[in-house]
């Protein structure tokens, strides 16, 4: 049975820059969550606390199990010679170690999980040769493959092609209904209508609420501020809001326009390079997979 995950008071500082203060969230078992706000609002550094990735410099994360997964949103070049099926298979080191022998539960396990994000027919393809989002999606598939209580995605399907994106969010849905806690961050309307919950972040928790509640012009503004352009003919209609991000591509609120067209090659979307330092807030920046205490998922 998957418990609550509560983060209570949540503050992290990085010298003079306050990255996250204050915040107070629920995240509740069965539930998609979407995190939203712009670049260095501090989104990234709330799920590597969630992740014990960041040490808070106050305030408590409660319930956070063992089983987690956590996919950043940075890809480095893999130069390594490794198959989309090996690493489909490191999301089953956590439970049977780095030595471990692959039991006909694990490759139940990986099997599903391929099948769900569509990669099975990749295995024996290598991995770096994949596009952006056949990688995305494999590291997807190796974590859910872990079977975590609580799943994390940082940007999970920006600079994707529109297949991968829709799979992906598919997914994410499907996986929440079965009770896990899946938690995204993302800066587009579309993505967060898949899900259950929208929280809104400006380095401090804006509002949090069901999707139709938040995705109006008036919330949207408190945390985007001059980033979010509204249809002034139809003021709180989410589908004439449009969001800027910090290159100036468009997160609109149209079905299948949200995204950049970078087509398959960046499965990394807008490098978190520039989290660090834009407007001083955050410190949003990438880690590579992490799932529970297991090694890192590349």
């Amino acid at each position: 049975m998957v418990n609550a995950v509560e983060v209570e008071d949540l503050t992290v500082r990085f010298d003079q820059v306050t990255a996250l203060d204050g915040v107070t969230h629920t995240f509740e078992p069965g539930t998609a969550t979407a995190v939203m706000g712009v670049n260095g609002s501090g989104k990234t550094t709330m799920l590597e606390c969630l992740a014990g990735l960041q040490k808070p410099t106050s305030g408590h994360v409660r319930g956070m199990p063992d089983d987690l997964a956590y996919v950043c949103q940075h890809l480095p070049a893999c130069w390594m010679p490794i198959t989309a099926g090996e690493v489909l298979a490191m999301g089953r080191y956590g439970r049977r170690g780095l030595l471990g022998r692959l039991r006909g539960d694990d490759r139940a396990a990986m099997r599903e999980a391929g099948q769900r994000l569509d990669v099975n027919q990749f295995s024996n393809r290598s991995f770096g040769e994949l596009s952006g989002g056949q990688q995305q999606r494999v590291r997807i598939a190796q974590v859910l493959a872990g079977e975590p209580e609580v799943l994390m995605l940082d940007e999970p399907v920006t600079g994707l092609d529109i297949p991968s994106q829709e799979r992906i969010l598919d997914v994410i849905e499907e996986y929440s209904s079965r009770g896990a806690i899946v938690i995204i961050t993302t800066h587009h309307l579309d993505e967060a209508r898949h899900c259950d919950a929208v929280m809104l972040m400006a380095n401090r928790l804006v509002a949090a609420g069901p999707p139709d509640k938040m995705l109006t012009e008036a919330r949207l503004r408190e945390a985007f501020g001059d980033r979010l352009l509204g249809d002034h003919a139809d003021h709180d209609h989410e589908q004439g809001i449009v969001v800027l991000d910090d290159h100036g591509h468009h997160g609109h609120g149209h079905d299948h326009h949200d995204h950049d067209h970078h087509g398959t090659g960046h499965s990394h979307g807008h490098s978190h390079d520039h989290d660090h330092s834009h407007r001083g807030h955050g410190h949003d920046h990438g880690h590579h997979g992490h799932q529970g205490h297991g090694p890192h998922a590349h």
